[in-house]
């Protein structure tokens, strides 16, 4: 099969000529006749400080795409940092992957390395490569090592929001809090917990996009080198054998990642991101699958924020293989890798080195703690919950809502002294919606009141139409769909309205009678916390963006447009 870059570089017309000769600058001629050109495509940037490091790991997989024969090329992606990008990185996931897949498409390359790590990097590039279909492996950029404070490890993300909170209350020193800053980073690679950088990682490999055993490697671990200079070989190979994604991701590789996701205990955040990558593959992916599959799984990680270690100790203990071993029963035994061999061919040695770490199934972290799906009265389309990150006793729950319009609005008056709020209550929160923040902030794990956390309260039901970060915890209804700026009834509920929660019985109601419901309009500070932005790349986004449950991508994005280029560019 003829290498698709030929289409730029082979013929000696005065195209091919413009292409080989602004290439050249001291390769040899051969590097344009069968070789393939293997783009390596880099999510580093100084502003992403979990993807910093991937520079290096780029030169590991160029090293091993030259020693199988290929060119490797470096190609810098959108990056998108978690822990700085205003309002929120999720706005951009997107663009991300419409900006790679349209340089892969438009560019002499035959297959793709994708270099990722912080949360919304992995899933981007993910979308694009289903979307532009050439031959594509992932390398996962690696956790960081474990840091410690006052001798105890700290869990980034998840200690952060516990140790603010312990501020709050008055229990921990703003001078002890600080101090703890420059303990919680101790090295290159992303968050340490098992958020959603970790989970994307771990997902992607049961997916079947990473070689069996990378995920989890931590950062600074020389072994992360290697396994890349591996991948780059392999993506030679891949070219070689047209081994692309719809070859061999299909609804059996989602089935697996679902498992994974919840064997592992990962973040809510997978399910967007996971119903988004099969939208471009088109592969029909539903909610109700992530229950059905899921839900039942054990969670048999005890890892931060729903256990005790840490991603070192996970990689220490055997890493996905090991869980995946346990929950064998549980996978579709036909679904491929990228290496072209089942998932399952590559969980006999797996052992589980540490049972304290991965538990084995008879002895679960939690019996059934994937995530679930909610539906009810306050979430027609569905709404999601992580049972092993939220407090047994609000898994089911009745009591008097209170809610705010916006983030500023909580902002202003959860510490309200005044404010009518007890542990009973069910914290509302809206406008934070795909459309109406814009991009799903990770805001959903609202900051209790101070007056309850002085008063020995540590957890309460609270619903939101956002997002929040993998690494934190409580009894959180997130992604309520259909949002509140997009009509959902969420809009519609007021301070005093009764929800009930019923995990178990997969519910979210407002018990609010359907006629009166029916009768309410949206408060003026309801829609005025909408975004409404006039110009850009927000605009199109407010314009297009689908809700949560179709996974947040952008309607004219959904779907694969291949590889093919039809016009010259002289």
């Amino acid at each position: 099969m003829p290498l698709r870059s030929a289409q730029w570089y082979g013929g000696q017309d005065r195209n091919a000529y413009i292409h080989r000769a602004w290439m050249r600058r001291g390769a040899p001629a051969d590097a344009f006749t069968g070789r393939p050109q293997i783009a390596i495509a880099n999510t580093a940037s100084d502003l992403t400080p979990c993807n910093a490091h991937l520079d290096e790991v780029a030169r590991s997989v160029r090293d091993g795409v030259h020693e199988a024969g290929g060119i490797p090329l470096d190609l810098p992606v959108v990056s998108l940092g978690e822990t700085n990008v205003r309002p929120t990185a999720m706005l951009w996931r997107n663009m991300a992957a419409m900006a790679t897949e349209e340089m892969l498409r438009a560019n002499p390359l035959d297959g793709v390395v994708l270099l990722g790590g912080c949360d919304k990097t992995i899933p981007s590039l993910l979308m694009a490569a289903a979307s532009v279909d050439l031959p594509a492996v992932v390398v996962p950029g690696g956790p960081m090592l474990t840091g410690t404070f006052r001798g105890t490890p700290l869990g980034c993300g998840t200690d952060v929001w516990r140790l603010s909170e312990e501020v709050r209350a008055g229990t921990l020193s703003q001078e002890q809090f600080t101090r703890s800053e420059s303990s919680m980073i101790r090295s290159r690679g992303h968050c340490n917990t098992m958020g959603t950088a970790s989970t994307m990682a771990l997902v992607a490999e049961a997916l079947g996009t990473v070689v069996p055993g990378v995920a989890g490697t931590p950062a600074p671990d020389s072994r992360l080198l290697e396994a890349a200079h591996g991948t780059g070989r392999l993506a030679v190979e891949l070219v070689s054998d047209d081994r692309r994604p719809s070859t061999f991701l299909t609804k059996g590789s989602f089935h697996n990642a679902i498992v994974a996701l919840a064997a592992i205990g990962g973040s809510t955040n997978a399910v967007v991101h996971l119903l988004a990558i099969a939208g471009r593959l088109g592969v029909e992916l539903t909610l109700d699958d992530f229950d059905r599959i899921g839900s039942r799984v054990p969670v048999l990680v005890d890892l931060q924020p729903a256990g005790r270690f840490l991603m070192e100790d996970f990689h220490r203990a055997g890493g996905l293989l090991a869980v995946l071993r346990e929950v064998a029963d549980l996978l579709d035994p036909r679904a491929l890798t990228v290496t072209g061999r089942p998932l399952v061919d590559h969980l006999d040695d797996a052992p589980i080195w540490d049972p304290e770490v991965i538990r084995t199934r008879a002895r679960p972290l939690v019996e059934e703690g994937g995530i679930a799906v909610l539906r009810g009265s306050l979430a027609p389309d569905g709404a999601l919950i992580k049972p092993a990150a939220a407090s047994p006793h609000l898994l089911r729950h009745r009591g008097r809502a209170v809610v705010f319009d916006s983030i500023e609005d909580f902002h202003a008056r959860v510490d309200d002294p005044d404010l009518d709020v007890d542990a009973d209550s069910v914290l509302v929160l809206r406008g934070c919606g795909p459309k109406g923040y814009p991009g799903m902030p990770e805001v959903a794990n609202m900051p209790l009141p101070t007056k309850l956390l002085e008063q020995g309260v540590r957890d309460m039901v609270r619903v939101c139409d956002g997002r929040m970060s993998g690494t934190a915890y409580g009894t959180v209804v997130l992604h309520v769909a259909p949002e509140a700026a997009a009509g959902g009834p969420l809009a519609l509920v007021r301070t005093g309205d009764v929800i009930s929660l019923d995990v178990e019985a997969r519910r979210i109601d407002l018990e609010v009678p359907a006629a009166e419901l029916a009768a309410r309009t949206p408060s003026r500070a309801t829609v005025e916390g909408f975004a409404d932005p006039w110009r850009g790349w927000q605009r199109l986004y407010v314009d297009h963006v689908q809700q949560a449950d179709k996974g947040a991508d952008l309607d004219f994005l959904v779907g694969s447009s291949g590889s093919q280029v039809t016009r010259e560019s002289h």
